[in-house]
């Protein structure tokens, strides 16, 4: 399996920075090699637009879901999933089901 690079999106990327955390660690368990890393809005479409370290799928936070109509426009055509993290995981920290919500949508 090759390295995949799960972005989350959250209004300043702190909140979902413990999220990531947690989410590596349940990758790290399972053997999963993934750069899982978290941005602010603002710092989204230099990640999305950058050639070289191409984004396999992307979660938004619960509080940016608003700009979920935003993000589909943006990612049209570059077949990049995208699902806004469900509200209890994000409130729990489940890094492991929001790990298990990427990998499914990477698998479509």
């Amino acid at each position: 399996m090759t390295m995949k690079r799960i972005m989350l999106v959250c209004s300043a990327g702190m909140s979902t920075s413990l999220l990531v955390t947690k989410m590596e660690k349940a990758a790290e368990a399972r053997g999963m090699e993934a750069d899982i890393f978290a941005v602010s809005a603002s710092e989204a479409d230099a990640k999305l637009n950058d050639p070289e370290n191409p984004v396999d799928v992307l979660l938004l936070g619960p509080q940016v879901r608003f700009m979920k109509a935003q993000f589909d426009e943006k990612l049209a055509g570059k077949n990049i999933p995208l699902e806004v993290i469900d509200m209890k995981d994000y409130g729990m920290m489940n890094g492991e089901s929001v790990l298990d919500t990427a990998i499914t949508l990477m698998d479509q």
